[in-house]
């Protein structure tokens, strides 16, 4: 299953040589091309990371302590001399 992630993965290199590709064919220099299409890619990863951001899953509920446990003290700290 294809995700946003999957699409702007593919978009980047798309981006990169169709973008230069294309502004080649109308007759802009290559000096001129790449790096316009890279601001394309640059948008691209921007959008993908700032935009619409992974995030983290919701945190699954931490178990509730019982009474005993919780008034329990933590265990001695051992001297191995």
């Amino acid at each position: 299953m294809t995700g946003y992630y999957d699409y702007i993965l593919g978009l980047i290199p798309l981006a990169l040589l169709g973008i230069t590709g294309a502004l080649v064919v109308v007759g802009l220099n290559v000096t001129m091309a790449v790096p316009m299409a890279a601001g394309v890619a640059a948008l691209l990863t921007g959008h993908a990371l700032f935009i619409n951001g992974p995030s983290k899953s919701a945190p699954s509920p931490s178990p509730v302590a019982s009474a005993a446990t919780a008034e329990r003290p933590g265990p001695a700290v051992l001297d191995a001399d």
